[in-house]
């Protein structure tokens, strides 16, 4: 074994080889695998081989895609074929809702180019002939080109496609360590001796919280075991060979919660338990070298009773084998992919339940991620600073339980799992839920997304179409609109950054200018090197060495890992966290200075405290609060950004004297609502690293005048000759079923782009979109059509801002 490699990449499953195979395929062979035992003798051996382009998100579909292209180019190029079975698969829908599931995905599949159609009950029975009872089906997906692939031979051919290329594969060598040294490289301690690497990948599967622990990780990655069963031979199966008939589409049935799919001759069922075992949380054994587990057919056995009412044939065949095996899972089912907080150069890929279908494209964007500094997928979904501290080993247990049981699930939009919460709270959390609040989860914080008046009941009931918060939501909103309003936004993440450089280095970061005196908030966005948004911040200059930066609550580790790992080395600035020092409330609506002027002296006029400004006040008997005039709704309103211990007697205060003026909670939906109105982007919907600055209508943002920032060249190219695509606001009437992120947009019949987000406008009465769609299509006026559970609804480009485009109400 050499000593040094450009990437070390630990772990030779296939998600393993298939990172190590598009970095050489890219063209760094200066890279080496290292694997404790032998390829695929993790959870790789024992999987079923699934590969589905089917999910409801947009990047997932295009990482499935992507895998597809690369096995069929690995095949080709090395001549050792990878068992690719092109069956199909058939989703079968037994309710009105997972329909809509199904339509809503047909909606977006064109967005990315899958083939996918729904089917009738005589279609299922024609593609699955030994389907005899459909009297309860409501319809079904057909996914032609979907189908499964042999594991190991998925994984040989990659490690064949990386060794051509130049890389090496050192199989029986466990990593015994993983330290940093002093040129800012990694020195990899194995059994068969040491190497030293610029990166390292851990790619560990079941290892991935031991593996990680080498570094000081502590990863939300749990094994749960899954198992299948293998049927003998069926007949009918021997005949459809015989006459030349095509494989069965596999069959995935959500009353069975599981999926049934040839093997040979013969069948494979696999379930997913309810209540899945966990399996080696301590620690996977030293001699572990991918054995089965015992399988427990009695917890099979519920869905296997139902599966036979599906495909009577079933149960009347004699099962073969058993296969029952660990496969990693996280609290959202997941993966997590890229890189490492607090670590420089450590990058993730662990937590995969389906590594066939996702590994070549996750290996594809984190070759590119580590080469170039941009994925070729964007990976914003699977990073792994979406999850904070609070995602430890017990979170981490109960989340995957549910994650792995809820395989078959709804995908509702806005749908939140309900276990390991309430975790992170307020202060005032008891005050919201005695007033009414339905709470959501983000980043672990518990959030009231709406609140429901005395009598009606407290739950959401998700659906696809209007739900039962709509008219809950509109009067929210009407509040804002019309008196005035108050959200709690303490999950915000806060950072304070100070020192002599202070200035000078978050000025190089940002493409856009910093306030340029004390009290004084600008927008800030920090590029990635393409151009794309990484980080978006409410910057506030508090004096001319210290800032303020408020940004979203879901990536308060990812942008303090971003901010972080660029400081200087020389102590000229310090940053520090502050997220869970301080809260903060947002007072919004016509009579929002009137509640304020109430309980502050301070002076709340246009002259002294005008909009985009900043300063400490007294509210009630609290002191020290920072005062800051912007929102995210459009209205004249104001940010409180306080000492925690403050929050309850602040919101008994606001609410007391807010009486007099009509003042309403509201939670996250209605803000939703209301910055649509606004046509204001959202992060991870508008704002990504897949899309520039410019694309996003953020191009006024960008001070052309800087002489350096990151993401400079590009940005100021696009200034001047614009992107391939434009984020543009689509208006359109409002029914019981409006759009609500990635449908596809056409003109004249042909895609063109996709939502990022939509909501009903309360104070106008439509439905408002934003959507990227082609530079050329993205002109006001231009008539398109969205694809909204099946059917194509007709828009309209209009300017964006349809509430108070001038901005009138905030500048009050």
């Amino acid at each position: 074994m050499k000593g040094h490699a450009r990437v070390v990449v630990i772990g030779g499953g296939v998600v393993g080889v298939n990172i190590l195979y598009a970095l050489a395929k890219d063209g760094w062979s200066d890279v080496a695998l290292l694997e404790r035992r032998e390829l695929t003798s993790g959870s790789t051996w024992h999987a079923a081989g699934l590969m589905s382009i089917y999910s409801t998100s947009y990047y997932a579909s295009k990482l499935y895609i992507r895998s597809h292209q690369v096995y069929a180019t690995v095949e080709a190029e090395t001549g050792q074929a990878v068992g690719f079975h092109p069956s199909g698969t058939l989703r079968l829908a037994s309710t009105k809702d997972r329909l809509d599931e199904y339509l809503h995905y047909k909606d977006i599949a064109d967005s990315f180019g899958a083939n996918a159609e729904i089917v009738g009950p005589a279609e299922v029975r024609r593609l699955w002939p030994l389907v005899e009872n459909t009297s309860d089906l409501t319809g079904a997906l057909y996914h032609p080109e979907d189908g499964h692939a042999a594991p190991a031979d998925v994984t040989q051919a990659l490690a064949r496609g990386a060794r051509l290329l130049g890389a090496e594969i050192h199989r029986q060598t466990e990593v015994t360590g993983i330290d940093p040294t002093p040129g800012r490289e990694w020195r990899v301690r194995t059994t068969r001796g040491d190497i030293t690497a610029e990166h390292v990948v851990l790619a560990t599967g079941s290892f991935a919280r031991q593996t990680a622990a080498l570094v000081g990780l502590d990863l939300p990655v749990v094994p749960v075991v899954h198992q299948y069963l293998v049927t003998e031979d069926l007949a009918e199966l021997v005949e459809r060979r015989k006459q030349g008939l095509p494989e069965m589409p596999i069959l995935r049935d959500d009353t069975v919660q599981g999926y049934i799919r040839e093997e040979g001759r013969g069948l494979m069922f696999g379930p997913y338990d309810e209540n899945p075992p966990l399996w080696a949380l301590d620690g996977v054994p030293a001699d572990y070298a991918g054995e089965l587990l015992a399988p427990d057919l009695d917890a099979t056995l519920p869905h296997f009773e139902r599966a036979v009412a599906r495909v009577p044939r079933l149960g009347t065949v004699g099962i073969k084998t058993c296969v029952s095996g660990p496969i990693a899972v996280t609290p959202d089912n997941r993966p997590l992919v890229g890189p490492a907080w607090g670590l420089n150069n450590i990058w993730l890929a662990e937590g995969f339940t389906g590594g066939i279908a996702m590994g070549g494209g996750v290996g594809h964007s984190l070759a590119e991620w580590i080469m170039h500094g941009e994925p070729g997928i964007d990976l914003h979904e699977l990073d792994p600073r979406r999850f904070g501290a609070y995602a430890n080993k017990r979170y981490a247990s109960i989340k995957s339980r549910e994650a792995f049981a809820n395989n078959f699930g709804i995908n509702y939009p806005d749908w939140e799992w309900p276990a390991a919460r309430p975790l992170k709270t307020s202060p005032c959390h008891d005050k919201m839920e005695r007033h009414g609040a339905v709470f959501g989860v983000t980043y672990g914080w518990e959030i009231p997304r709406w609140f429901a008046p005395a009598g009606v009941e407290r739950k959401d009931r998700h659906s696809y179409r209007r739900s039962n918060y709509f008219e809950h939501v509109r009067e929210e909103c009407r509040a804002v609109r019309e008196r005035v309003g108050l959200y709690d936004l303490t999950p915000a993440g806060k950072y304070e950054l100070s020192g002599r450089g202070a200035a000078a280095w978050l000025d190089r970061q940002l493409a856009s200018r910093l306030p340029d005196r004390q009290g004084k908030i600008r927008l800030g966005y920090l590029p990635t090197p393409a151009g794309g948004v990484l980080c978006e911040f409410t910057v506030t200059r508090l004096a001319e060495d210290r800032f303020y930066l408020v940004g979203p609550t879901i990536t308060e580790r990812h942008d303090f890992d971003v901010l972080t790992k660029a400081l200087p080395r020389d102590g000229s600035v310090s940053l520090r966290n502050v997220t869970a020092a301080l809260g903060a409330f947002a007072v919004v609506g016509p009579k929002a200075r009137d509640l304020l002027a109430s309980l502050s002296d301070a002076d709340l006029a246009n002259a002294a405290f005008p909009w985009w400004s900043a300063r400490t006040i007294t509210l009630g008997l609290a002191s020290d609060i920072l005062a800051m005039r912007v929102n995210y709704v459009g209205e004249l309103g104001w940010e409180l950004h306080h000492p925690l211990n403050l929050q309850n007697h602040i919101v008994e205060a606001l609410l007391a004297k807010g009486a007099e003026h009509g003042v309403a909670l509201i939670g996250s939906r209605a803000v939703d609502a209301l910055r649509m109105e606004k046509s204001h982007p959202a992060f991870w919907r508008e704002l990504t690293r897949e899309h520039t600055l410019v694309e996003a209508g953020l191009g006024h943002f960008i001070d052309s005048q800087k002489p350096d920032f990151i993401g400079r060249e590009p940005l100021l190219k696009q200034l001047s000759n614009g992107g391939s695509c434009r984020l543009v606001v689509l208006r359109m009437a409002s029914t019981e079923a409006n759009p609500y992120q990635h449908e596809t947009v056409y003109h004249k019949g042909k895609p063109i782009g996709r939502i990022t987000s939509a909501a009903h406008a309360h104070s106008i009465g439509d439905c408002f979109a934003q959507a990227y769609v082609m530079a050329p299509h993205a002109m006001t006026g231009t008539a398109v059509e969205v694809a909204v559970l099946g059917e194509r609804r007709p828009a309209r480009i209009v300017s964006p801002s349809p509430w108070d485009p001038q901005n009138a109400r905030s500048r009050a």
